[in-house]
């Protein structure tokens, strides 16, 4: 431990520890917008620097290493009148539209203002370059970017796809893809984490609000809407509730408050996920195991950034992907099939929006894959953000709005499909499903729950042993099936760079494109509390354990979706429905195109 002074008081630090970490260990704040803890340390924006003395000059608080004996300094006048006018310089270059700017209220930039006492603007110069790029799930306004270079980082070295970064020098510098191209030109994800961190306006979710209140006001739209998992374990923060508070009632309560005609769980088709996932996985392990041919490891494909990602990164293998649709297309497709004809309605007429906690799934719906007979599965999706501005533009008391259920009878969903929201998540679930569907018993780990596969880690991995099979799935009997799991798009790099190699020990891996997985995605509240995403894990775990229907192969309202519409898993009416294919990429096919 190091011994300092720090506004006058003695104080002890870890060693290694910036100023800026030191004086966060003993409760001391100092003002900072650049610097994000464990993920970004540039020192570009200078707002957090501090005084030392024995040094001539002021120091960024987050650069400096603290040393032993120094004496620090972070609210003295000199300071303070340092950082106003840093704050000032910062806006002198940037647009002064805040009423009507997506972040109003919500923005670091302007919240920064109002803790420095800045109340006027002393300071105007010209402004940098201004260019807005409408991506389907990213706009980029690059008038309001203040240069913290947050989003360079997280796209380069959390995410490792290096999609944006610093182009030109000096006054002319800006963030932006090579050659200036648009976001959608690249081999960008779209999975939105630079749009988490961006403390602006610079980067948002693009907007999906106003086409949605369009329809809920149209008389001949039937309005459909779905929830994703993780969203019941952040929506709660954008209202004022303790992070990792569980809201599914209050959402199901919200959307119907709203107004919408029909009001759907994700969660169900969660569980059609892991028939039709699990299905396909055995029948790939039994070609295997016989001497057929078969592709393995199967890859999941609920992520859409993740499947873009690999259609750029990986094009050539493509086909270790399951072919399942996300949940929530298939969910779609379910609505306006077997859902319109049960109900009589014009499928047509319908309008099928999704909550989602993921940017990437705006993307996904535009894909062409995404449509039967001409009907786009998905019409529009709304981030878990969106969602909640539009409850509180009707003002809706979300906080206590009393439970309600979702509407039948695509709204029951077992535990198993709640966790898809964490890492890990969904090959547990499929793990619970397909061992019970092989061997007549659960799972042999406690609680149902994969022990070495829960948790927050880069990569993890288990093996599960099958013994005593039932005798149709006699070619597993002893087998040992490896698998993995990762998030995060460096982490599906690591795992993908032994599958092109054709080296993966693995049977089945699971990735999501988003750290943490959906409860981290890119349209989730923005949360800068310590364990945030371990409050939000845990949120899906307590769901899941809440509930007596942990399985998805024994949702009732399922088999009976099985039985009297769909047939079998993996037949000939969920193929047509449910299963997609992809589009070999490559980095900059779609701009050689051009």
């Amino acid at each position: 431990m190091l011994n300092l002074t720090i506004n006058g008081k003695p104080c002890q630090a870890q060693e290694g520890s910036t100023i800026l970490e030191a004086a966060r260990q003993n409760g001391i704040h100092i003002p900072s917008l650049c610097y994000l803890k464990d993920v970004h340390q540039y020192g570009t924006c200078r707002i957090c620097v501090v005084e030392v003395e024995g040094m001539r000059n002021l120091q960024a608080s987050c650069m400096v290493k603290a040393k032993e004996g120094m004496v620090i300094h972070t609210n003295s006048p000199k300071v303070r009148a340092k950082r106003k006018v840093l704050y000032e310089l910062l806006i002198s270059n940037h647009p002064k539209d805040c009423l009507s700017c997506a972040r109003n209220q919500s923005c670091e930039l302007q919240a920064l203002g109002e803790e420095l006492g800045v109340t006027e603007a002393r300071i105007s110069g010209e402004m940098g370059p201004a260019h807005v790029d409408v991506s389907p799930s990213i706009t980029r306004d690059t008038s309001k970017c203040i240069l913290c270079r947050r989003c360079v980082t997280v796209c380069n070295q959390i995410q490792e796809v290096g999609a944006i970064n610093a182009q030109h020098r000096g006054f002319d510098t800006v963030i932006s893809p090579a050659m200036g191209l648009p976001l959608n030109s690249t081999a960008c994800a779209m999975c939105g984490q630079c749009v988490s961190v961006c403390p602006t306006g610079a980067l948002t979710e693009t907007d999906a609000i106003k086409p949605v209140w369009k329809a809920l006001e149209d008389e001949n739209k039937v309005t459909v809407i779905q929830v994703a998992p993780a969203v019941r374990a952040a929506l709660g923060e954008e209202f004022g509730m303790p992070t990792g508070t569980r809201c599914t009632g209050k959402i199901a309560a919200a959307l119907h408050a709203l107004g919408f005609d029909h009001v759907f769980d994700t969660d169900f088709a969660a569980d059609l996920t892991i028939l039709e996932e699990g299905t396909e996985l055995l029948h790939r392990l039994k070609a295997a195991l016989t001497g057929g041919q078969a592709v393995l490891p199967m890859l999941t494909s609920c992520s859409p950034g993740w499947i873009k990602h690999i259609e750029h990164a990986f094009p050539t293998e493509l086909d270790h992907l399951s072919t399942c649709k996300a949940p929530h297309t298939m969910m779609g497709a379910l609505v306006k099939s077997f859902y319109a004809e049960k109900e009589g309605i014009d499928p047509a007429k319908m309008y099928m929006i999704s909550v989602m906690p993921c940017t990437a799934k705006k993307y996904e719906v535009q894909r062409p894959e995404m449509e039967v007979h001409g009907r786009r599965d998905v019409d529009a999706v709304l981030t878990t953000r969106e969602l909640a501005r539009m409850i509180k533009a009707a003002g809706i008391d979300f906080a206590n709005l009393p439970d309600e259920k979702f509407d039948d009878p695509l709204g029951l969903c077992s535990g198993a499909a709640d966790i898809f929201g964490v890492t890990g998540g969904v090959m547990e679930a499929a793990l619970r499903t397909v061992y019970e569907l092989t061997t007549g018993r659960e799972l042999p780990f406690e609680g149902l729950h994969v022990t070495p596969i829960v948790g927050l880690e880069l990569v993890k991995e288990a093996a599960i042993t099958f013994e005593n099979v039932l005798p149709e799935y006699s070619f597993l009997e002893g087998v040992t099936a490896r698998v993995a799991v990762t998030s995060s798009l460096k982490g599906a790099d690591i795992l993908m760079r032994d599958v092109a190699a054709g080296t993966s020990p693995y049977h089945f891996i699971e990735v999501m494109g988003c750290p943490g997985g959906c409860i981290n995605g890119g349209g989730q509240p923005r949360n800068r509390e310590e364990g945030y995403r371990e409050k939000r894990m845990q949120a899906l775990y307590n769901e899941d354990e809440a509930k007596t229907l942990r399985k998805s192969h024994e949702n009732p309202d399922l088999l009976d979706l099985y039985k009297n519409y769909l047939g079998e898993p993996c037949g000939h009416k969920s193929h047509e429905l449910l299963h997609t294919t992809y589009t070999a990429r490559g980095l900059y096919n779609e701009l050689l195109d051009k």
